[in-house]
């Protein structure tokens, strides 16, 4: 399966989470969204998407203050 890579540094929210929201949409099922972010918030945001949507939050991690998601699309 293929990772599709969205860049959402520089974004504060809501703005990443629309932005994978719209992403994910061409993400096939059992795809892998990986998500760039700079946003503390985020971890609590994609959690809380994740938990919502019935997407995997597969991991995350944060080096030199960018945060990488990895979810995985339902399906």
């Amino acid at each position: 399966m293929s990772t599709t890579i969205l860049d959402t540094k520089g974004l504060n929210c809501p703005l990443p989470i629309l932005r994978v929201k719209k992403a994910i949409k061409d993400v096939p099922a059992g795809g892998t969204l990986q998500v760039l972010a700079t946003d503390p918030g985020a971890v609590k945001d994609f959690e809380a998407f994740c938990k919502a949507t019935g997407q995997q939050l597969l991991d995350w991690k944060e080096e030199a203050g960018i945060f990488t998601f990895n979810i995985r699309k339902a399906g």
